[in-house]
């Protein structure tokens, strides 16, 4: 069985298969010939966390990748990446595009087989490169080939007709006015352009004969870049995408409303491809959910956040009922500088966010208050439920070896932060600066 994995930048679940009036029908294609899973979560709201604890199958702190790996942040186990494992077992690896989880000269160390060299990560330069790769590769092995899209990180394209903004509605919790209708058609030019790149490749995968024999799986890295999603412990931030597609049980557009975890994805493939599991997978199989066998695979998922730009500690634990939130820093700033440019952030900015400071503590019913606007740590008769969630996340501190728990712990010096009080990601405090975390793109603030 082979492995094509189809990753997109930044977001979330703002494709149409769940729900939302965008454009993207090769995504809601995969979704009516697969499995789609609407409650699937990341390990980070940051990139390269997210990232490297899918493809390791463990969380964050775990692997070492706590922060931005191009802000120094690295994995302290490249052998237990899921390309190594795989091409110890006699697959071809295979990186194109997009990836955030180690510098060039790091990623044959991780086991790839072959890393096709492109000019940049974008979709419309992506796609021709992997589809070619799936017409002349070796066809004597088994492959895993992870293809990557810049898209929908930001800068968003231009759009120059202001009126394809007119009928559109911005994510919730952002205010609904004229500037945030056009960023956010901006994102809808994104995402088209990786749904069509997608049916590119997923069109090339049919013409090869290889769809019948490949397990596709289509995600994201986190929330949208937008003000309290990305780089946000809740569902904003960690909620996203998750699609996948063979030729048996996730078959038939089934849609499946249990928890899960993009840790999950590892050990599902090594059962259907009868790899025996390392044993330092933290995810379970998805079969059992998918064949009806269980009706809840988790009965809680986690999160973390150490490093962005800026260093901002946060653990959080999420049931289907709950998810608590703890800070592991004073709590006294408005962390700015891990907020994407955008309209939204400048309007948060200018009507008084900074003032806004983020609580120590949260609680959030998630079934009477899905946006988790209402804190409720402050509730007594919550206290119960707080203290049990709180107990939890220690616990699962503990026995993970998270090292926030250290009594002496410091933030690591190879890794670049900007001080947190800085507004944009470079430290420049400027409203308007056009840096940005990633130095694939040059998007602002």
């Amino acid at each position: 069985m082979n492995l094509l994995y189809l990753h997109t930048h930044d977001s979330g679940r703002y494709v149409s298969p769940y729900g939302f009036a965008i454009p993207t029908p090769n995504i809601a294609k995969l979704a009516q010939q697969g499995v789609l899973f609407r409650q699937a979560f990341s390990a980070a709201p940051v990139c390269s966390p997210s990232r490297a604890a899918l493809l390791h199958g463990n969380w964050p702190h775990e692997n070492g990748m706590m922060g931005l790996a191009h802000r120094g942040s690295r994995l302290t186990s490249p052998h237990q990446h899921l390309a190594y494992v795989l091409a110890q077992a006699g697959w071809q690896s295979v990186l194109i595009g997009e990836q955030h989880v180690a510098p060039p000269d790091e990623l044959m160390a991780l086991g790839y087989s072959e890393i096709l060299q492109i000019d940049n990560t974008a979709a419309q330069k992506v796609a021709p490169v992997a589809i070619n790769w799936l017409k002349q590769r070796d066809r004597c092995k088994p492959f895993f080939l992870s293809v990557g899209f810049h898209e929908t990180h930001r800068p968003y394209p231009y759009v120059a007709d202001e009126t394809q903004a007119r009928y559109l509605s911005t994510p919730p919790g952002i205010p609904d006015n004229a500037a945030n209708r056009l960023d956010m058609a901006g994102y809808h030019q994104s995402i088209k352009i990786a749904d069509e790149a997608f049916g590119q490749i997923l069109a090339a995968l049919e013409q090869t004969g290889d769809a019948d024999d490949t397990l596709v799986v289509l995600t994201t890295d986190h929330g949208l870049p937008w003000p309290n999603m990305k780089c946000t412990a809740g569902d904003a931030g960690t909620g996203v995408m998750l699609i996948i597609r063979d030729n048996g049980h996730f078959s038939g557009g089934k849609v499946i409303d249990a928890i899960v975890s993009q840790l999950d994805i590892f050990p599902t493939f090594c059962q259907l491809a009868n790899i025996p599991e390392p044993d330092w997978l933290r995810g379970e199989s998805l079969l059992p959910l998918v064949t009806g066998e269980t009706e809840q695979l988790h009965q809680q998922l986690f999160s973390e956040i150490t490093y962005h730009a800026a260093l901002e500690p946060v653990r959080s634990i999420r049931t289907a009922k709950w998810r608590f939130t703890k800070r592991f820093d004073a709590a006294d700033l408005r962390i700015l500088a891990n907020v994407d440019a955008s309209p939204s952030k400048q309007q948060f900015i200018e009507h008084g966010w900074r003032n806004w400071l983020p609580e120590g503590e949260s609680l959030f019913d998630v079934i009477l208050d899905p946006q988790e606007k209402v804190n409720l740590i402050d509730r007594i008769d919550y206290g119960e439920i707080a203290q049990q969630l709180r107990q939890q996340l220690l616990t699962w501190m503990q026995e993970t070896h998270d090292p926030l728990l250290q009594a002496d712990w410091t933030p690591d010096p190879n890794i670049y932060v900007v001080p947190r009080d800085s507004i944009s990601p470079d430290g420049d405090a400027k409203v308007n600066s056009q840096q940005n975390d990633d130095p694939t793109s040059s998007t602002v603030l």
